[in-house]
């Protein structure tokens, strides 16, 4: 990326944020020169689309990022390749009846965009239904991109039908979804570059149901507690934490084992292992400015504090609309909120963090909204490939039962 439009980005964010921006960056890099870890708790949507999930695999690849986690929905996307190119056409034109319970609203239909290659390694590993196809290219639609492995015929009903083969593999051997679905990810994914070093992708619990079965999947694969004390245990060896537009973050840090600001302290009673958000960095990027106000408000006057030591509504004593997640992130003292796009936060951090430690980053997001960002999204739908089955059973064959944890 030009230094150019790096500038450009940091002049669009406020002077607040322009502050903690710089300071978020610091703590990052002070933190990766002392060997210590980074930690991302990453929402789907927007991350997908900005690029970010694929510049989080970048990192993970250079060392910046050591653990993730994110959502279902998410790791459907990433199975499917990132994003894809779909034609999206009316159901009633291929002889679908229109108001059919199964259409979702507006009557559409999508494809995936496939090449005849593409179809034959797909029609190793189900029936696709011909006739569906050539209705689809004879009638006019809509072709756009958007996250891959979802509604688009045959690819999100292939990533369906994985989704169970992979459930089977990681109950056997009591692993996570993510991992599992990792083997065969494309690694420029994150779950794909998490299984190739070795770094820890997990699903978080307030966003597991998502993604179609991948979400029931990746649910099933290993219990909610397990689940649970593995992203505590992910809590725990992190310095640097960096939300990136997610919701629910208070489920996710504040949870049943973290003890300063959270649930834990029965946990630890009964000799659980537990975590402790004291001391860490916090940072979250969230369009919101009221976090900004949540922040203030704690630290000018100790309000969402006082409130929570009085049992009163946040609400209502810091008179601003209050998201679950600002609670426990305005009270902690190593807490930095950034307010701004985080198509445009994300280039900024990669490449003055990468800069300063004489990183060379092959990859750089860009807002979609940008010429570089269309660009990059046409790459990510031509470059970053689907979940490949055979490698995930040509894995398995070398997998040890010493290695089932």
């Amino acid at each position: 990326m030009k230094l150019r439009s790096i500038e450009q980005f940091y002049e669009n964010l406020g002077a607040r944020s322009q502050a903690n921006l710089d300071n978020a960056i610091s703590r990052i890099v002070e933190t990766k020169r002392r060997n210590g870890k980074v930690m991302l708790v990453i929402g789907s949507g927007p991350n997908l689309h900005e690029g970010v999930t694929t510049l989080v695999a970048e990192l993970m690849d250079k060392g910046i990022v050591d653990s993730v986690t994110t959502s279902s929905a998410v790791i459907a996307h990433e199975m499917g390749g990132s994003l894809d190119r779909v034609k999206r056409v009316k159901a009633s034109e291929l002889g679908f009846d229109p108001d059919s319970h199964f259409l979702p609203k507006g009557g559409v239909f999508e494809f995936s965009m496939m090449g005849d290659d593409e179809l034959d390694l797909l029609r190793k590993e189900m029936v696709i239904d011909d006739e569906l196809l050539r209705k689809g290219r004879a009638v006019d639609g809509d072709v756009i991109i958007k996250a891959a492995g979802n509604m688009a015929y045959p690819v999100g009903l292939r990533t369906e039908n994985l989704s169970t083969e992979i459930l089977t593999i990681a109950q056997t051997y009591g692993l996570p979804f993510e991992t599992v679905a990792g083997w065969g990810a494309d690694p420029r994914t994150m779950i794909g570059m998490g299984a190739q070093k070795g770094k820890p992708v997990l699903v978080t619990v307030p966003q597991l149901v998502g993604g179609g079965n991948v979400g029931l999947a990746v649910a099933d694969s290993i219990p909610v507690s397990r689940r649970c004390a593995r992203i505590a245990a992910m809590m725990e060896e992190a310095d640097v934490i960096i939300e990136s537009a997610v919701a629910l973050t208070q489920e996710i840090h504040d949870g049943p084992f973290e003890c300063y600001t959270g649930h834990g302290i029965w946990a630890y009673w009964n000799g659980l292992q537990t975590t402790s958000l004291k001391g860490k960095t916090l940072i979250r990027i969230d369009l919101d400015e009221n976090l900004l106000k949540a922040k203030d408000a704690q630290e000018d006057s100790k309000q969402i504090q006082e409130a929570i030591d009085k049992g009163l509504p946040k609400t209502k004593i810091t008179g601003i609309p209050f998201r679950m997640e600002m609670s426990a992130f305005a009270r902690l003292e190593g807490s930095i909120p950034v307010v701004g796009d985080i198509g445009e936060v994300w280039p900024i951090i990669a490449s003055k963090v990468a800069d300063a430690l004489g990183i060379s980053l092959d990859f750089m997001s860009y807002p979609q909204q940008t010429t570089e960002g269309q660009q990059m999204r046409e790459w990510l739908v031509e470059s970053v490939k689907p979940v490949d089955r055979e490698k995930i059973l040509n894995r398995l064959k070398t997998f040890g039962q010493s290695e089932a944890t």
